[in-house]
């Protein structure tokens, strides 16, 4: 689920800041905002969930202040398992948002300028100019990524979930990383966290395979 959760906000983050960043016509301000979002990417995991910790903390934490302030009551947002998922996508998006969206970037900068001033011509509004030139340009490059993402959608690190996780949100935060490690590290079972690993990474090769197959029958892209 965390996966899926990460998939479905996190791939399109970076796409979309690409194509508004593309769009923006003062180059400083573009400037600033990428390299704004591309700072997180170097924040080290420790720091990263030491820094949530200290943000959604109960007390004297910058979001329950506000709340406070607002009248409510304090929330255990790292306690509550069912907020962990959100927590932890959303926190993923802001770290590797910037990161993703480079590579996005780097391909929408070699569009041949006359493609835009032949649709200004043609009366193209922004949307159309995106819709019709900037995303069939980036497409490749997102199956490419789309294929990749898919393909390693099993093998969430052991790191920060195992930072963030307690015994109130354990019920939603554990994953196979962390329970490979309790098992195998902890409970010296090194036979049976072997073979859950070996399991998790033949799920990934045939899920990587299977998308593969099904991005080169549909747009011809494929990483083979």
């Amino acid at each position: 689920m965390l996966s899926l959760y990460s998939l479905a906000i996190g791939f399109p983050a970076p796409i979309l800041l690409a194509l508004l960043l593309n769009e923006v016509g003062c180059r400083v301000f573009s400037k600033t905002v990428q390299m704004v979002t591309f700072a997180p990417y170097f924040i080290s995991t420790v720091v990263m969930v030491g820094m949530m910790l200290q943000v959604l903390a109960p007390r004297g934490g910058f979001i329950n202040n506000i709340i406070t302030i607002l009248g409510g009551q304090p929330v255990n947002f790292i306690g509550e398992a069912s907020m962990f998922r959100m927590i932890y996508v959303l926190s993923g998006v802001w770290q590797g948002m910037g990161y993703g969206s480079v590579l996005y970037i780097a391909v929408l900068s070699s569009i041949d300028k006359n493609l835009y001033e032949a649709a200004f011509i043609d009366g193209a509004n922004r949307i159309q100019k995106i819709m019709h030139i900037d995303i069939p340009t980036i497409a490749p490059t997102i199956t490419l990524s789309l294929i990749m993402s898919i393909g390693g959608i099993m093998n969430i690190g052991a790191d920060k979930v195992y930072l963030l996780q307690n015994n109130l949100n354990l019920v939603k935060s554990e994953v196979i990383a962390t329970y490979v490690y309790k098992v195998g590290l902890l409970r010296n079972e090194y036979s049976f966290s072997t073979a859950v690993n070996l399991f998790n990474t033949v799920i990934n090769f045939f899920l990587l395979v299977m998308v593969n197959k099904i991005c080169q029958k549909i747009s011809d892209t494929s990483m083979w």
